[in-house]
């Protein structure tokens, strides 16, 4: 008797802004602020992956209190900040290093190619 699998093939995220921004729309959308019209890939991680790595970095220093106020006052833009608008250009710093961080630990765990 054989055994059949079922193979799911899972979408990897191009970079840590990518997750980020990803994971801030589908809270969006589990939270009914967002209607959900099409159905996405599937992901490489689920959104409690996310929020637990994102603990975890705050938790253990890697990640600051203001790395994640930019990153929430940006992600809820949709952009990232632009080091190049002179009263965003602290956050683009912030913004950067955290991406760093996210990404590095994202890789690990094989959710960015």
């Amino acid at each position: 008797m054989t055994q059949t699998q079922t193979l799911y093939y899972t979408e990897k995220f191009q970079s840590a802004e990518q997750l980020w921004f990803w994971f801030l729309y589908s809270q969006s959308v589990r939270n009914g602020f967002v209607q959900n019209g099409a159905r996405a890939a599937k992901r490489a991680c689920e959104l409690v992956d996310v929020e637990t790595l994102i603990t975890k970095l705050y938790l253990s220093g890697k990640l600051t209190d203001e790395q994640l106020s930019v990153m929430k006052q940006f992600g809820d833009k949709r952009r990232a900040p632009h080091q190049y608008i002179w009263r965003e250009n602290r956050a683009a710093d912030q913004w950067r290093r955290a991406m760093h961080t996210l990404e590095h630990a994202a890789k690990q765990r094989g959710w960015i190619e």
